[in-house]
């Protein structure tokens, strides 16, 4: 919790408070915490399938089982720690977990704005080129770690002067991110919740029209995102 980025908003916010009753149930049982990762990765798969399904119940369970996700993604840490067994196989799994999870869920968007899996088209594409952003915008963070442990250089800390860009436009540019944070709609979490509120646009008018709008906005700004994201980086102490 006292991570500068190490937290989604969605676990201070509540996850964090539910998640330890799940983990005070599994604490007893032989589940192990990468076995709670296993079942926040079928989740999040689940959630990216049911929103290719075009209705408003496809997204309905797709915003579901994102939640489920997220309170698995709590519980596993939080019963490794207990057990005192945290370890690379655990970060290593978390994050196959969220690149599978994120790059589906825009990817299947556009399956969704096709019409469903018997109508692949077009817009399904579309949703693979966001995909493809969103999983650059995800290794750009990661490649960090990788950088500077071939550099021989342990990982960088997480707090806010070395995350920081040292250049001043760079820096107002994410500050005002905090403000506004439109990087936070490629998620999981508020991706599956626009997704349901474009479903019930569709639903109202009998279209698709808000779900292709949606898809239309998601992926440039997934792109945008991606090469600001880069410029931050590159720019900040984090090589240092």
């Amino acid at each position: 919790m006292g991570r500068v980025s190490g937290e989604h908003w969605a676990g201070r916010l509540y996850m964090r408070h539910v998640s330890l009753y799940l983990t005070r149930a599994l604490l007893p049982t032989p589940i192990t915490p990468d076995g709670v990762t296993w079942l926040m990765i079928v989740s999040g798969i689940a959630a990216a399938a049911a929103l290719g399904v075009p209705t408003v119940w496809g997204a309905v369970l797709a915003a579901l089982l994102i939640q489920l996700q997220l309170l698995f993604d709590c519980s596993d840490g939080e019963i490794a720690r207990w057990r005192q067994a945290t370890g690379p196989v655990g970060v290593y799994l978390d994050r196959i977990g969220h690149y599978l999870t994120d790059s589906a869920l825009i990817a299947t968007l556009g399956v969704r704005v096709d019409g469903g899996y018997d109508s692949i088209g077009v817009w399904t594409t579309w949703g693979l080129v966001g995909a493809v952003f969103v999983l650059v915008n995800k290794a750009e963070t990661d490649l960090v770690v990788v950088a500077r442990s071939v550099a021989g250089m342990p990982p960088p800390d997480d707090q806010a002067d070395i995350i920081r860009p040292r250049r001043t436009g760079l820096a107002a540019v994410r500050g005002l991110a905090s403000y506004l944070p439109l990087h936070r709609a490629i998620g999981a979490p508020e991706l599956t919740l626009l997704a349901l509120a474009a479903a019930v646009g569709d639903a109202a008018t009998g279209s698709l029209a808000a779900t292709r709008v949606l898809s239309m906005v998601l992926v440039p700004l997934a792109a945008a995102v991606a090469g600001a994201h880069l410029l931050s980086i590159l720019s900040s102490s984090r090589f240092k």
